[in-house]
């Protein structure tokens, strides 16, 4: 069988000589050792001054809204993971889905003004497959209208523009660290704050609002264990050369893959790319299907990501917005097995049944 991903394992003697650090300490959670170099080395790795290591990527974006005194309207892509929506809702503020861009499938930067209004507090953009949205049009728009900006860049962990993460814009930006990315720590995210107020409520925010026996502000458990930091330390070191193996199997992809078959790209100069997804799209819903099924017969999964338009899921029907490019890219992509240790003979096997199945 052929995932559409395989999580990336260090050797296991490797993890475990970090993990018996914190074992032989008996210091598990909260905010162990390990969890505090990781938090450190990442911060260099991004080049953030605030960061904080987190239990998952849904958790992050609940509290950068929180953070922000976000309660209105967030301004956001249809096009992106549940979650995203999902955080909007949870904390109580309304969703405003603007249409996707038909070259990045980010959000259109140039539909975000006229969808402004007196009650809109910020804007929730996702990178999506790790390619970056327009962030100056973004910023400028936000710093106009004195909006708050958050980046959703749960898949652009590797990703830089203009020497710069893809984390390290944004007054805040959120990153996910699931079993299924590129760096992964099992669960786990992690989430980028601008500056140092920022930064002290998100710490607050992240164990429960209190430090000790003083009690300073609502929040929640976001913390997260040193068994989960202890792969993140172990992989860490690895991100480049996973990240170049990742780029080796895009380009035999390309090399295989009919040219008739859409991909999205980036036209931002500057921009370095961490090869997160391969996303394909094709002519219509019905051959998605056939490739999707011929695929299936050969025991080979991709997934519909992502689908439907979140603007067209149950707790958002109401809103009646209209994205059609969303809408409509949402229903024709699908993402190809992309995973260090895909083998060219399996690229060659997909891509076959792919071409016959067209």
């Amino acid at each position: 069988m052929i995932n559409v991903t395989k999580t990336f394992l260090p050797p296991f003697e490797e993890y475990i000589s970090i993990l018996k650090r914190a074992w032989d300490k008996e210091w598990i959670t909260n905010n162990g050792e390990l969890v505090q170099e990781l938090e450190k080395n990442l911060k260099e790795y991004i080049r953030a001054n605030e960061l904080f290591y987190c239990s998952n990527g849904t958790v992050v974006l609940q509290m950068a809204l929180k953070a922000l005194g976000i309660t209105g309207e967030v301004i956001t892509t249809p096009f992106s993971y549940v979650a995203t929506a999902n955080a909007i809702l949870w904390e109580g503020c309304k969703p405003v889905f603007v249409d996707i861009d038909s070259i990045s499938f980010c959000i259109d930067a140039e539909k975000i003004e006229s969808a402004i209004t007196k009650d809109t507090q910020a804007i929730l953009a996702t990178h999506v497959y790790g390619l970056p949205c327009n962030v100056e049009r973004i910023e400028a728009i936000a710093a106009k209208h004195h909006l708050k900006v958050i980046y959703d860049a749960a898949h652009a962990f590797g990703s830089v523009y203009k020497g710069k993460s893809l984390l390290a814009y944004g007054d805040i930006a959120t990153c996910s660290f699931h079993a299924t990315k590129l760096f992964h720590t099992v669960e786990g995210g992690c989430i980028v704050a601008k500056d140092a107020e920022l930064a002290k409520k998100i710490s607050l925010y992240r164990s429960f609002g209190h430090i000790g026996d003083d009690y300073y502000s609502v929040g929640i458990n976001g913390k997260n264990s040193e068994f989960h930091a202890a792969m993140g330390l172990a992989l860490l070191p690895k991100v480049p050369s996973i990240i170049a193996e990742r780029k080796k199997i895009f380009g035999i992809y390309a090399s295989l893959l009919p040219e008739n078959i859409y991909r999205p790209s980036y036209h931002l100069e500057g921009f370095e790319y961490n090869y997160a997804y391969l996303p394909v799209v094709f002519e219509n819903e019905g051959l998605l299907f056939k490739v999707k099924d011929s695929l299936a017969a050969q025991q080979i999964n991709v997934r519909r990501y992502f689908y439907p338009s979140l603007n067209q899921v149950p707790q958002t029907q109401q809103l009646q917005h209209s994205c059609p490019v969303s809408e409509d890219v949402s229903r024709r992509v699908m993402c190809l097995p992309l995973y260090v240790g895909l083998k060219e003979s399996e690229i060659e096997l997909i891509t076959g049944i792919i071409k016959k199945a067209l």
